[in-house]
């Protein structure tokens, strides 16, 4: 796993409020989405507007790459790596 993967993980955790799993609980290829971690709507709400602000992203919300983007933690980890203006 790398350090950005990890980094994500604690975030969603974070972010979620996730208070019964840990970081190296969650499997990087996973779906974040209804089945893997389970995250609904309301939570891809939370964690764009969160990803905007902890790195400066520009994510569109009608945007059609959303649902690759956010299909898991390599993606996102990939799309945040690419997009990102803050470090």
């Amino acid at each position: 796993m790398n350090d950005l993967e990890f980094e994500l993980k604690k975030f969603i955790i974070d972010t979620l409020m996730l208070e019964d799993i840990a970081p190296e609980e969650i499997n990087s290829s996973a779906p974040l989405f209804v089945e893997g971690l389970g995250l609904d709507s309301i939570d891809a709400l939370e964690l764009g507007v969160a990803l905007q602000k902890k790195y400066g992203l520009q994510i569109s919300a009608n945007a059609a790459e959303n649902s690759q983007y956010f299909s898991s933690i390599q993606s996102l980890a990939k799309m945040v790596s690419e997009n990102r203006t803050i470090n």
